[in-house]
């Protein structure tokens, strides 16, 4: 069903959801929206946003002992976390997702601040870590271009704003994309995997026995941030939750759906890379591309051909996945900006007929391009540069739930009466222990990736910043403190500026 009026109606307030505290500009935007997300998109745009390539290499870079510690955090907190906004989701559906959480949480000022972290962990993610990626992908594979040259210049802003310009589509258009996306991720793993094992049994593999898997203290340390991350954001169609045909009876299945399946699809690309390349040749801009040149040496003289359409499929994914992002954490943060916390609702407007937040999709596009020349002018490697902006969207994102977690243990001690179609087993304090267990590992991920190197002087780890990272620990303490910095500060200006649009509730 279409709503295209200003006026709210019961077709786009789903049921659960509370709007006696939404200002009228919330709800005249909620009758914008246009209801056309069933099962099966949410599904993939979850997993198209969520279950990253760019992450395979990064992690695989730690040796064995990752895929010990994947396992771990899958069982340790994948599972609760998904099982947290699988009943949270489908028990305070809405569009806005984290940001309606978060407000009838802890208040506005707070979910002003969850808001903004989450969202612009986006833009700097697309115009850091995957427009970089995409450029070392394409100048490495596809066209040869300088780094730092113009060309590389003009490739990642196109990356950025391919992106930006999917999510402004309509939602039943744009939803294809990171759909599509998937698919081409689905194949472009199934490939590799496939590859490999004809290499493996060609070439044989990396002689990795058991004592390889055992994890270390050091390994736990430096990979906790990285899969935490990769790990995160399950529950984001959540912020499109107002568009979807029946949210509360789709988000628990989709979440848990999308949760299993990034599970099978981190575990078995991560053993495939390290059962065919050295660890010490693998890097996080670089190392799952050239884990898949080495297998692909199979095809012998068609290698070449291979590759190519190994890369453009690659490059399809992430450009599916960056659109993925757009859409979702752009739409949270109009809700925000039609609720009076993000400035004073020039931001918060859907437009009338495509039912999108066109101007926080071009001012999503604006901070990934600012970012990624922030980036750029850095001194270091484009593998150095990678972890550094990756380091930096890990750390915004991480800090996020550190509001939003507290915020779902809230609810579902504070509002028991509310309709849950999903519930987590067991009593209160069962939720209550799996919410603690999850904000304790994002809270230790967080400190990690904020101050790397305390805590390994702490146990006694030799860590030396600039030589594992490439750059200089001021660059990257300046570039992460004021990111972060940055951020709150323009929550709490942005929440003060929308007093006006505060002021008519209801």
């Amino acid at each position: 069903m279409t709503a295209t009026t200003d006026q709210p109606t019961r077709a786009n307030r789903p049921a659960g959801a509370d709007h006696s505290t939404d200002t009228r500009m919330a709800q005249r935007q909620t009758g914008r929206l246009q209801r056309t997300l069933g099962r099966f998109d949410i599904v993939f745009l979850i997993f198209s946003a969520v279950v990253g390539l760019e992450m395979l290499g990064s992690v695989s870079a730690q040796g064995p002992e990752t895929f010990t510690w994947l396992v771990f955090l899958i069982i340790v907190f994948l599972v609760p976390y998904a099982l947290i906004f699988a009943e949270t989701g489908s028990a305070f559906p809405g569009e806005g997702g984290v940001y309606l959480w978060a407000r009838r949480a802890f208040g506005r000022p707070a979910a002003a601040v969850a808001s903004a972290l989450t969202w612009i962990t986006q833009p700097v993610w697309v115009g850091g870590s995957m427009a970089f990626l995409n450029a070392e992908a394409a100048r490495t594979y596809l066209v040869h271009f300088h780094e730092g040259s113009a060309a590389d210049y003009a490739f990642k802003i196109c990356f950025i704003w391919i992106t930006v310009l999917a999510a402004i589509l309509s939602l039943s258009k744009a939803k294809w994309i990171p759909t599509v996306g998937a698919f081409f991720k689905l194949g472009f793993i199934a490939l590799f995997v496939g590859t490999a094992i004809v290499y493996g049994a060609r070439d044989g593999i990396q002689p990795l026995g058991g004592s390889d898997f055992v994890p270390t203290k050091e390994g736990f340390i430096t990979l906790i941030p990285l899969l935490l991350f990769a790990f995160l954001g399950f529950e984001s169609s959540s912020s499109a939750s107002g568009e979807m045909k029946n949210a509360q009876r789709d988000v628990s299945v989709s979440v848990l759906r999308s949760s299993a399946m990034a599970g099978v699809f981190y575990t078995i690309p991560v053993l495939t890379i390290l059962l065919v390349i050295p660890p010490s040749q693998i890097d996080g801009v670089s190392g799952l591309l050239a884990a898949v040149s080495t297998v692909f040496s199979v095809y012998g003289e068609a290698a070449p051909v291979m590759m190519t359409l190994a890369v453009a499929m690659f490059t399809l994914a992430n450009i599916g996945q960056g659109a993925a992002w757009m859409i979702m954490s752009d739409r949270m943060q109009a809700m925000a900006a039609a609720d009076g916390s993000f400035f004073g609702g020039f931001f918060g407007r859907f437009h009338p007929r495509l039912g999108t937040p066109i101007r926080v999709n071009l001012l999503s596009g604006v901070v990934s391009t600012s970012f990624m020349i922030a980036a750029m002018s850095l001194t270091g490697s484009s593998a150095a540069l990678f972890d550094v902006v990756l380091g930096v969207s890990i750390t915004t994102y991480l800090f996020s739930y550190l509001i939003v977690i507290p915020a779902a243990m809230k609810l579902r001690l504070s509002v028991p009466e509310a309709v849950r179609p999903f519930r987590v087993p067991g009593p209160n304090g069962v939720f209550s222990a799996l919410c603690i267990i999850t904000t304790a590992f994002v809270a230790l991920g967080s400190w990690v990736s904020i101050f790397p190197g305390t805590l390994e002087t702490l146990i006694g780890i030799d860590y030396d910043f600039s030589q594992a990272s490439g750059v200089s620990y001021a660059s990257f303490e300046a570039l992460t403190l004021g990111t972060l910095a940055f951020i709150v500060l323009l929550a709490l200006v942005g929440y003060i500026r929308g007093r006006k649009v505060r002021e008519y509730v209801g």
